[in-house]
């Protein structure tokens, strides 16, 4: 009797956990609910094994709850499926004769508390990006990161001791640059215009908004506002963009669909993998919030989530190729006016 009721009581909870959020609620209860969609999809997988097993299907409740299992395991499966290898890919793979407008760009959350720095200084030494951009660097990163500055002459930087300090590290020439607060103001992102090294100029946008977490913020308003403010500046964007960092938001989560259905950004995952970048230390409970945003300027060479740095984040590499759009059409994701009203309602909701 202990078996089946635990069967009951476990595949109630995660069939709840599917459903929550289609709450549209920005608490935090809600919201961390998106996050383990591949991890909800295993364990769904095996409840119904057992229960498939262990019952005798006598009674309609019983073929009720499997029915139940069922549709949650397809469900799940429909929203895994977009970041399988053998789904579409949403950014095509590069041609390479072009090696004139091919640049390699790096991401890392280093977690300020890591003193391990010669791990990221090896990986960096070793990959040689053209653009890195890490996050969590406090007064200790950066003076960990002048032993690169010869090698990064361009570089862009907000030190701050919260958790929140964001740096950018180029070889490629950066003809403007600054920091903006754009919705809270503690939290900085960095927006820069640099030059490919086939000599045009494109937009790299670097953000790092708070997780809608007790002991951060206890409600996604604030990061949700953050990303779909930059979709929305990126859209109007004349330059080809990236938008990049550790997003605090998984990528399949209602506010990165509408970020992407309204900014047009293009995510290299899709058809790829899902390139799980934290937490690190816990294979089981990993989670993509380490994001590579491009307009369809661009189209992917290589990406990889590399190998750990001592953080709580894995680093993402992305190796990206300029082609203008005339030559090679993408298709950006769809939008509609619902979309864009859904992502205004969003940007305009109180943050006090």
């Amino acid at each position: 009797m202990i078996v089946p009721i635990l069967l009951y009581s476990l595949g109630g909870f995660i069939i709840l956990a599917t459903l929550i959020p289609f709450i549209r609620n920005d608490y935090w209860i809600f919201r961390v609910f998106e996050y383990p969609r591949l991890q909800k999809w295993v364990i769904t997988l095996l409840i119904l094994s057992a229960y498939a097993l262990l019952t005798d299907f006598q009674a309609w409740y019983q073929w009720g709850f499997l029915t139940a299992l069922l549709a949650n395991l397809i469900y799940l499966s429909y929203q895994i499926y977009p970041f399988l290898p053998i789904a579409k890919r949403q950014m095509k793979q590069a041609d390479l004769s072009d090696a004139g407008s091919k640049f390699s760009l790096m991401i890392a959350n280093v977690l300020q508390d890591n003193e391990d720095k010669e791990r990221l200084l090896s990986l960096i030494k070793t990959r040689k990006p053209d653009l890195i951009v890490l996050s969590e660097t406090d007064s200790s990163w950066a003076d960990a990161m002048t032993a690169i500055h010869d090698d990064y002459p361009f570089r862009k930087a907000k030190v701050q001791d919260d958790t929140y300090g964001i740096m950018l590290f180029s070889q490629l020439e950066i003809i403007e640059s600054e920091i903006q607060y754009l919705v809270e103001d503690h939290i900085p992102s960095i927006f820069a215009v640099a030059k490919l090294p086939s000599g045009e100029p494109f937009q790299i946008i670097c953000i790092h908004p708070t997780p809608p977490v007790p002991g951060e913020n206890v409600r996604s308003t604030e990061r949700d506002k953050e990303i779909l403010l930059v979709g929305k500046l990126a859209k109007k964007s004349s330059l080809p963009v990236i938008v990049t960092g550790d997003l605090n938001d998984v990528a399949w989560s209602y506010t990165n669909a509408l970020f992407q259905s309204t900014s047009g950004l293009l995510d290299p995952r899709r058809g790829r993998g899902f390139y799980n970048t934290f937490h690190a230390h816990h294979r089981f409970f990993r989670y993509p919030l380490d994001h590579i945003f491009c307009s369809t300027h661009f189209q992917l060479a290589e990406i990889e989530r590399l190998p750990d740095i001592g953080s709580d984040h894995f680093p993402m590499w992305v190796e990206l190729v300029y082609v203008p759009n005339q030559t090679y059409e993408q298709e950006e994701p769809e939008t509609d006016d619902q979309d864009e009203e859904l992502a205004e309602e969003k940007i305009s909701k109180p943050t006090d």
